[in-house]
This record gives structure tokens, C-alpha cells and sequence, in this order.
């Protein structure tokens, strides 16, 4: 839960930000059902969720990182409904983040399906929602699928760093995994570079590919260069992470409930 000592600064206009998103896409309120939750009864329960002790990078921060960011892009996406949901999938989409666990972005898109349903979205942006989310599990959307390029794009964006920048990140999410042996944590790490250098492009808005497809690979090269030395150059991201295999089950429950 949020208390006084783990309170973002931007706890309350967080709040309101949800709320505008939420209220703009859910069913009138005369077509809810009674007893539906409050939409800040969803938002206090996902901030809670950003503002878990053991998180270090997938915090609050970088809750707000991609939400700025998906407005930053939200020209590449069809219109503003597809704006809504991929807002939406921002929320969610490190939602559940328990690092020894592989299956987070799954959770997380179960997560949204279950609360948007709650909430009063339509069972068709509930899923769409649920999709976007499950994306990031790779980064690799289709071609066209621009919500997916928009949100994947947003969550990759703090590969392009500064070499400062960038070392503070992978210190917070080295930190976050710091139960993980070194050399099981190299070995895990150089197969996410890996794949997302394999990656024919890490971004597939035209923004991302002009203002951030260098400095990324740049990043990423250097990183895996120093993994190979034998030293932590970096950790995983926004995307992906992990070295940790599945230890348990994890009692997706809906937000607000």
C-alpha cells in the first residue's frame, strides 16, 4: 500500500490522470452496474502495485517515464481511441512485477483484463488493453500494429540514455535483481541484449527510430561488452529481465477490489 513514506510526489496527479483516462473510455455511468468500484479505487491499487518495497526500476518513475512518452508518440497511433488503450497498457503493463517470477507480463495483462471489465470498459478495449500488455514480453510488434509500436516504444525509450543515465538504470535494475548469482545474472542479461540487438529495429515509431536507435544500440553493445569482460554492465529493462525462474503463483486479484 502506499503510506507516507513510500508516496510519490506525483501520487495525486497520478490519481487524476487515471481517472480522466478511465472516465473517457468507460461505459456511461447510468450503464454500470450498481456497486461498481470508484475509478480512484483502481488508481489506488495500481500505485500501490508501482509502489512495492522491492522494486528499484519498474517504480513509480517509470510508470510516469512511459505515460509522457505514449504522449510523446501518440501521433503514430490510429486515433484516439487506440491512444486511450495504449495509455491504458502503460498502467498495466509492469503492474505485476515480482522478479523471480518469468510470467509477469502475463499477469499483468490478466490483471487488466479483469479490473478494465470491473471498471466499465468494454470487453473489447479490456482485451485490446490485455494484448498491448503481453507485447512487451518481447518488444517485437507486427508491422502496422501501431499501439504496440507506441507502447513497446515508450517502455524501450530508456535505452537511449545518456551514459549517466544509463548506468543509473542498470544499477537500479541490477539492484532489483540482486537475489540473482553474478554469472547467472550475466548469463541472463547478455540473452536479452542479444535478442533485442537480434531486434531489426528497437523502435518502430518514426520519432524513435530518428531520436533513439542509435544512442540504444550504442548502449546495449557497450553493456554486452562489458558483461563479456566478466563485469554487471547492465541489467534488465523495461525490457525483460530476467534471469529468475517461476518459484510460486501469485494471486492475480483485480484492481480496486
Amino acid at each position: 500500500m502506499v503510506t507516507p513514506n513510500n508516496r510519490h510526489p506525483a501520487h495525486d496527479g497520478l490519481r487524476e490522470r487515471w481517472v480522466r483516462t478511465l472516465l473517457a473510455v468507460r461505459r456511461p455511468e447510468a450503464d454500470l452496474p450498481a456497486g461498481t468500484p470508484s475509478p480512484y479505487d483502481y488508481a489506488d491499487d495500481l500505485l500501490a502495485r508501482w509502489a512495492e518495497p522491492h522494486r528499484r526500476y519498474h517504480t513509480t518513475d517509470h510508470l510516469i517515464a512511459v505515460l509522457d512518452r505514449v504522449g510523446l508518440l501518440s501521433a503514430h497511433c490510429s486515433g484516439p481511441e487506440e491512444v486511450a488503450a495504449v495509455s491504458l497498457a502503460a498502467w498495466f503493463h509492469d503492474a505485476v512485477h515480482l522478479p523471480d517470477r518469468s510470467t509477469n507480463e502475463e499477469r499483468s495483462a490478466r490483471l487488466a483484463e479483469r479490473a478494465l471489465a470491473e471498471a466499465g470498459a468494454s470487453p473489447a478495449l479490456a482485451a485490446e488493453v490485455a494484448r498491448l500488455v503481453r507485447i512487451t514480453a518481447g518488444h517485437d510488434p507486427a508491422p502496422g500494429d501501431t499501439g504496440g509500436e507506441v507502447l513497446c516504444d515508450a517502455d524501450l525509450a530508456v535505452l537511449a540514455g545518456s551514459p549517466q543515465e544509463y548506468a543509473a538504470y542498470a544499477a537500479a535494475v541490477r539492484e532489483e535483481y540482486g537475489f540473482v548469482p553474478d554469472d547467472a545474472f550475466r548469463a541472463g542479461r547478455t540473452e536479452v541484449l542479444r535478442h533485442l540487438l537480434g531486434l531489426p529495429a528497437l523502435f518502430r515509431t518514426r520519432y524513435g527510430r530518428e531520436h533513439w536507435e542509435h544512442t540504444a544500440r550504442r548502449n546495449l553493445v557497450t553493456e554486452l561488452e562489458l558483461l563479456s569482460a566478466g563485469g554487471n554492465g547492465g541489467a534488465g529493462d523495461g525490457a525483460g529481465g530476467a534471469t529468475g525462474g517461476e518459484t510460486g503463483s501469485e494471486d492475480a486479484r483485480g484492481a480496486g477490489t
